[in-house]
């Protein structure tokens, strides 16, 4: 029962960061992509980095 107790909450704190990224194409994603090494962009990435970030079209 202990070990049950303990993967759920190893569980739930793991999804409760996954909901904590900005979202792509954000002032804060991008300000992140900027920091993030570019050789480990997806082409995605660097497509909406392009789209957003470079031509200043923030999504709000």
């Amino acid at each position: 029962m202990k070990k049950l107790l303990t993967a759920t909450f190893a569980l739930l704190i793991a999804l409760s960061f996954a909901g904590c990224s900005a979202e792509p194409g954000s002032k804060a994603w991008c300000d992140n992509m900027k920091q993030k090494d570019k050789g480990k962009w997806t082409a995605e990435e660097a497509g909406t980095f392009t789209k957003h970030c470079v031509m200043g079209n923030y999504k709000k």
